[in-house]
């Protein structure tokens, strides 16, 4: 167990499950006191007892903005402060060529992959800026900027104004001491990753021979990239989105 983050205060928006809960759980072991975020009390509440440590939970509905700041505003009230923020809550919404996509599935992926990251960088900036600084690590996906697939143009697009998003915002902000980065993840063991129905052993099968490394990315192999991006081990990296998709992309 390490000390990277002894001292400071880290929120993680779908901290619920997947990737952002073994994320909230790597910052914890890292000395973090942990605050998770989504709209799913149940999953908060599971992982708040997994993390341990003085973790706690504040549910959140990202696309709205009150509901965002009341989410800052907690998270300060709670502890003192905010130093360290991984903005990881999304969704993938329905697979259907471009021209088949219903306007509020596609409305709804653009809401809380775009607009949702984008309202929780906006208020953790307010708040970072004005108190010393801070990290803030955005959820992109190497499909986007990096990457296509059939059927998926609204996750796409969402995830590559995503990554344009990062990128702009840390140049707007590092004066400001808030250094702000992205990760894009591939195929990653989550239920996300998984066709309705399927087995791991049928998506191993599936996606052996698309990605290099020959397997999908293990949730604690995100995590490290996202605990790295926010230490100050990358006090140099600004803008930076970092690929963790086992080649796949490369």
């Amino acid at each position: 167990m390490g000390a990277r983050f002894a001292g400071k205060v880290v929120l993680v928006t779908g901290g619920g499950s997947g990737i952002g809960r073994a994320t909230a759980r790597a910052f914890a072991g890292e000395g973090a006191t942990v605050v998770v975020a989504g709209r799913d009390e149940r999953r908060l509440a599971s992982a708040v007892a997994e993390i341990g440590g003085g973790a706690s939970a504040v549910t959140v509905d990202v696309t709205d903005s009150a509901d965002v700041a009341r989410m800052v505003e907690t998270v300060v009230a709670r502890h003192g402060g905010l130093d360290v923020a991984f903005n990881n809550a999304g969704i993938l919404g329905s697979p259907a060529a471009a021209a088949d996509l219903g306007e509020d599935d596609f409305g709804a992926v653009m809401g809380t992959n775009v607009t949702g990251t984008w309202l929780c960088l906006k208020h953790e900036v307010a708040h970072m800026r004005a108190h010393g600084g801070g990290a803030i690590v955005n959820m992109a996906s190497n499909i986007g900027a990096h990457g296509r697939l059939p059927n998926m143009a609204a996750y796409a697009a969402s995830k590559a104004a995503v990554s344009a998003l990062t990128r702009t915002a840390a140049r707007d902000h590092i004066a400001d001491g808030v250094r702000i980065n992205a990760v894009s993840p591939g195929a990653t063991d989550t239920d996300m990753s998984r066709r309705p129905g399927e087995t791991d052993a049928g998506r191993a099968e599936r996606l052996k021979n698309a990605i290099p490394l020959g397997r999908v990315g293990a949730t604690a192999e995100v995590a490290a990239a996202v605990l790295w991006l926010a230490s100050d081990e990358a006090t140099f990296t600004v803008g930076h989105d970092l690929v963790v998709d086992g080649g796949a992309t490369a």
